[in-house]
């Protein structure tokens, strides 16, 4: 499990300094605030919040501001946060040099998600990972740790 050691920041790392790191450290380095996560993160307001081989946590508090017209979190705010938890979990299982992309992902929604929810925590596990592909699955929980949304997803791994 990762620990915090700086502020985040937000944008991309280049792509000459990811080949440089092994999928589990450029992922530590996202959870730890060493690398700066993507800006998606900042505009959503989600944070990796841990990282270890295989498994990646990613959480966030629900806001007014992520509302859809129903009065409820816009499902885009779970998506996303499954499909970089998932992603993420996927990537931290990489050597240097190789990288990998979501090919697709499926969620279901469970129960609805408003900002009287409280803070919300989507874990990503691998399930299987291979030479060119892996898959992992998803569970996003409520500060009590209800089922909310889960999900799988399909990375493609390929050479950076």
């Amino acid at each position: 499990m990762t620990q915090p050691t700086a502020r985040k920041t937000y944008g991309t790392v280049p792509p000459e300094q990811q080949r440089q790191l092994t999928g589990l450290a450029f992922v530590q380095g996202l959870a730890t605030g060493a690398l700066p996560l993507n800006t998606i993160a900042q505009t959503l307001g989600y944070d990796v919040a841990e990282a270890e081989h295989g498994r990646v946590v990613v959480t966030a508090v629900p806001k007014d501001t992520q509302l859809n017209p129903a009065g409820t979190v816009h499902g885009g705010l779970a998506a996303t946060m499954l499909d970089s938890c998932m992603g993420l979990a996927v990537h931290s299982t990489l050597d240097k040099g190789f990288g990998s992309t979501t090919l697709e992902f499926k969620i279901s929604f469970v129960r609805p998600i408003t900002p009287q929810t409280g803070p919300i925590s989507a874990e990503g596990k691998v399930i299987h990972r291979g030479r060119r592909v892996g898959t992992a699955e998803g569970r996003l929980t409520d500060g009590q740790g209800r089922l909310l949304v889960h999900g799988t997803t399909t990375c493609l791994i390929f050479e950076a």
